[in-house]
């Protein structure tokens, strides 16, 4: 059978179509639009549940630093049979001289290792990363700072009759109802206000549920 040519060159054209590479599909300006809106919705979800972890993380670190500063101070108890730079109940304002004694940091009123002579280590705190900015560390003014950056409030059985003034109180006043210990420490957390009405709740002045983080519960 005879092909005339004019056929032959028509199959070879189509042939030589078919073996090359087909162009790859693209994505059009509104699937890329989809796409990018997609992904905002997701980071906007996900980021509330990000933010709530890492404020139950700071938490968590609040508390084992509330646990270590008492251990620390009742060692030091132990080790002195007395507490450090203390002299009554009055919670301490600046606690920097506290933590120079159970640092061994010879500073402040425990200058010459006045306060903690046997300059015992009873605890080990890293300095804060900005000092402008003082978390989670020793700031340059000795005070220990808690994750969201205001000191660690410390009150101490300071005239030794095992009881120290409850700082909410059970019935809504701080000193009421107090605390059967020597040594309580307390962070103001996110919020850095003091919660009250010392009913295990710890409301703000305002009523809202605080989120104050304490060492006796």
């Amino acid at each position: 059978m005879n092909v005339e040519p004019s056929t032959l060159s028509v199959e070879r054209f189509v042939l030589k179509m078919r073996m090359l590479p087909r162009p790859r599909a693209a994505f059009t300006l509104i699937e890329l639009l989809v796409v990018v809106s997609i992904i905002v919705v997701l980071m906007a979800l996900a980021f509330p549940a990000f933010r709530g972890a890492l404020d139950r993380a700071k938490k968590v670190q609040a508390k084992n630093d509330l646990t270590q500063i008492v251990t620390a101070i009742n060692a030091f108890y132990t080790e002195y049979g007395k507490y450090p730079v203390v002299t009554d109940d009055t919670p301490i304002t600046n606690s920097g001289d506290v933590f120079y004694a159970l640092r061994a940091v010879s500073n402040g009123a425990n200058a010459g290792d006045a306060t903690n002579p046997r300059r015992i280590v009873f605890m080990n705190v890293p300095d804060v990363r900005d000092i402008t900015k003082p978390r989670a560390g020793i700031g340059i003014d000795g005070q220990f700072y808690d994750p969201w950056g205001t000191p660690y409030k410390i009150a101490i059985d300071g005239d030794y009759d095992n009881q120290i003034a409850n700082p909410y109180g059970s019935g809504g006043g701080a000193g009421s109802d107090p605390l059967r210990q020597g040594v309580v420490v307390r962070s103001f957390g996110k919020d850095i206000g003091a919660g009250h009405n010392g009913d295990n709740i710890y409301r703000t002045a305002t009523g809202i549920q605080s989120d104050d983080v304490i060492s006796w519960q």
